[in-house]
């Protein structure tokens, strides 16, 4: 059904494979479609203006659907210039009349040109990966910040932004940090992106990684995850770290963890996974050997110095698809995937829908929490409440056919108890 709603994709004639695999997700989303009956029936967003930038994969439509169901008028637009999968947009609008603003490869001015269409919605709820929407409304819509009830973030670099931006006094409106939700963080950073990660450097390289030294920048979640799926391949992974506590850690998980400068001469792949700038730098770069791999699963392009790496490199040109070749004045050829970009969405599909149903089921219970509670909310950074991530888990386990023990009432007042030992 063709839709009056505005949008910018690539081509609508690709909406019926969109729709395809958007159902295919669905098929292992069962938490989110459960929230997404009880949505339709009950219409706890109805009224709502939701501007959600996002990645723009299956998921992320099923979530946009669910949203929808619930009662909100819904824009979505794309987090990340790479990371739009085109017949999905196309689905979004054709298919489902939901406003989509996305297409893979836009320049920089498409990109953020899409933003402020996401802007112009007027939304009252806002749902970022990365914090982009919330940093337009915060610097150049300052007079919007008043419409908007709340937020939701789903990345850790974007809960980093908007803690930074709390502390200075400057929050212009309640956030809930969906990335702090154990269900999201312990599953999707860990499972998710480490699998997709290393499907996305293999799809872009059709590297062999058993026998191969893979350096892992960072052992937060993401990196864990990674530098887990990695050595599952038969890589020997090196983990740098600049946090005591993640790399005694990453040493008592049984990885070599040396720092950056020593792992540039001697790795074959690398991996950045920290949410901050210049991991790899020129001077690493020039301790690299002839054919080292560079790749990025972080969320901005920052992590990898690229300008560092255009202004060494004598020659470039693209090796593969999502390969730039940059050769080196003494012979030696380095190669960048994805331009440094989230390799996992830039070269791959994302995360598995699997583990995404957990994340966006955060997202649609957030909003609708958001929505009840609004009139209590500060202008804080809140974690997801502990109920809903328990529900999550709950109905999780459920879908998977898993069931638990109970505490009896005896076990329940022991652990309840101070008086009763050996």
């Amino acid at each position: 059904m063709a839709t009056t709603k505005r949008y910018d994709v690539k081509d609508l004639a690709l909406a019926p494979e969109g729709v395809r695999r958007i159902q295919w997700a669905d098929r292992q989303m069962p938490v989110l479609a459960t929230i997404r009956e009880r949505f339709e029936r009950e219409q706890p967003l109805s009224g709502y203006r939701i501007s959600a930038c996002l990645h723009v994969t299956t998921e992320t439509a099923n979530l946009a659907r669910t949203l929808k169901a619930g009662g909100a008028d819904v824009v979505l637009c794309a987090s990340n210039p790479l990371s739009t999968q085109d017949d999905v947009a196309a689905a979004l609008v054709d298919e489902y009349d939901i406003a989509c603003f996305a297409i893979k490869g836009e320049d920089n001015d498409t990109y953020y040109s899409h933003i402020e269409a996401a802007v112009d919605h007027k939304p009252q709820l806002t749902m970022d990966d990365g914090a982009d929407v919330i940093g337009v409304l915060h610097s150049a819509r300052r007079e919007q910040l008043g419409d908007i009830i709340a937020g939701t973030e789903e990345t850790t670099t974007g809960v980093i932004r908007l803690k930074a931006l709390e502390a200075d006094g400057k929050l212009g409106f309640p956030i809930i940090a969906v990335n702090e939700a154990k269900t999201k963080h312990l599953f999707d950073n860990r499972y998710g992106t480490g699998q997709s990660t290393i499907d996305g450097i293999i799809r872009a390289t059709n590297v062999l990684l058993a026998g191969k030294r893979f350096v892992v920048g960072g052992y937060g979640w993401v990196g864990r995850g990674v530098a887990s799926r990695a050595r599952g391949m038969g890589a020997h992974v090196i983990v740098t770290e600049v946090d005591p506590m993640r790399a005694l850690e990453a040493a008592m998980d049984g990885f070599e963890v040396l720092p950056m400068a020593k792992a540039a001469e001697i790795g074959d792949v690398f991996c950045t996974a920290t949410g901050d700038k210049g991991v790899i730098t020129a001077e690493h770069m020039k301790r690299m050997k002839d054919g080292a791999i560079l790749s990025n699963t972080g969320h901005f392009d920052v992590e990898i110095d690229k300008p560092a790496l255009r202004s060494l490199a004598t020659e470039t040109r693209h090796a593969r698809e999502f390969v730039e070749e940059f050769t080196m004045d003494d012979g030696r050829r380095l190669y960048l995937v994805a331009e440094g970009r989230l390799v996992n969405l830039s070269a791959a599909e994302g995360h598995p829908a699997l583990v995404m149903d957990m994340s966006f089921a955060n997202q649609a219970l957030g909003a609708e929490y958001a929505v009840a509670n609004a009139a209590s909310l500060e202008r804080k950074v809140y974690p997801v409440p502990d109920e809903i991530d328990r529900e999550i888990a709950r109905l999780k386990l459920a879908t998977m056919g898993i069931d638990i023990d109970q505490l009896t009432e005896e076990q329940a007042r022991y652990l309840a108890s101070w008086d009763e030992g050996t």
